[in-house]
């Protein structure tokens, strides 16, 4: 039963990781491009 308990958690903490990292992905995608673009000019 704590083995469920713990797999459920874990499962639930990598979800909430991922949805907390991807806004985070997203703006330095942004940056990263913005500053590769402005590096060109």
């Amino acid at each position: 039963m704590f083995r469920a308990i713990a797999d459920a958690l874990r499962a639930v903490g990598g979800a909430l990781a991922t949805v907390v990292s991807l806004p985070f992905r997203l703006v330095a995608k942004l940056f990263g491009g913005a500053s590769r673009s402005t590096r060109r000019v």
